[in-house]
């Protein structure tokens, strides 16, 4: 009888152990292609976010700039930095950076950014001090509670179609 009970624990500790690392995982910071810094463009800088993230004004997705986008800056600026000359091979290969994603939503979540935008909601707000990031990482855990409370407090839609299609 110990012994069903020991095995029972253990098959139901590896089983746990197996689920929680199916969940996605908060707080990441994965190294990226390029270790671009938003702590210099957007921080010491000051480049406005929609600058570089301008679909976010007219599209659901904020989108990531193109290279082509990127080397409007920097066929000059920075030229001789290593990131920057990763930059330029992917121009010069004409490939598009492989970028890995840092924020994701289930696909029965519908977000867009463009109501976000025109309500005037300050990214920060959803992604945490981007700011002051070297290296992005999920500064923000976006659950349906925090959407909701922002909602509420904004007087916003709490219609389940507003955001579930």
């Amino acid at each position: 009888m110990k012994t069903i009970i020991i095995v029972l624990l253990g098959g139901l500790l590896l089983f746990s152990l197996a689920a929680f690392s199916l969940l996605p995982q908060r707080g990441r910071a994965p190294e990226q292609p390029i270790a671009f810094s938003h702590k210099i463009h957007a921080g010491d800088y000051q480049i406005p976010c929609l600058y570089c993230h301008a679909n976010a004004r007219r599209s659901p997705v904020a989108g990531i700039p193109s290279v082509q986008f990127c080397m409007g800056c920097h066929k000059i600026t920075a030229a001789d930095k290593p990131e920057v000359q990763k930059l330029q091979g992917y121009w010069n290969r004409k490939e598009p950076i492989p970028w890995i994603r840092i924020y994701d939503q289930p696909d029965f979540v519908h977000f867009s950014h463009t109501p976000h935008v025109q309500a005037g909601i300050a990214c920060q707000q959803c992604h945490g001090p981007i700011e002051t990031m070297d290296r992005v990482r999920e500064a923000v855990v976006l659950t349906m509670d925090r959407c909701v409370a922002c909602h509420q407090k904004r007087q916003a839609s709490l219609d389940c179609v507003t955001c579930h299609k």
